[in-house]
C-alpha cells in the first residue's frame, strides 16, 4: 500500500518529522518525510495495508509531544518511486 499524507497543525519546529521517521522505522513503514513552505508536513509512505494504517493513525496523533494534527489529507497513490527505509529530507 502506497499513500501520501499532507498533515497541517503544529507540525514544525517541534521534531515531527524525526518523530515520524522514528514511528516509521519501528514500524516498518517505507517513505519520506519533509517540511512545506507553507507550514504543512508532507508524507510518502509505503508497506502492507495494516502497517501503513497503523502509521497513519499514529501520525494523526501526533507523534511529536509538542505537536498537533489539525488535518491529515491522505491519498492512496502508487505513484512515487519504491523507498528502501524512511528518511527525514529537506
Amino acid at each position: 500500500m502506497k499513500v501520501t499524507m499532507t498533515v497541517s497543525g503544529r507540525v514544525q519546529g517541534v521534531g515531527f518529522r524525526y518523530m515520524t521517521k522514528i514511528v516509521a522505522d519501528q514500524l516498518g513503514v517505507l517513505g519520506i518525510v519533509k517540511n512545506e513552505a507553507n507550514g504543512d508536513v508532507y508524507i510518502e509512505a509505503m508497506g502492507s495495508e495494516a502497517v501503513v494504517k497503523q502509521f497513519i493513525e499514529e501520525i494523526k496523533k501526533s507523534p511529536a509531544p509538542f505537536g498537533y494534527v489539525d488535518h491529515l489529507d491522505l491519498k492512496e497513490t502508487a505513484n512515487f518511486e519504491d523507498y528502501h527505509d524512511f528518511a527525514v529530507t529537506y
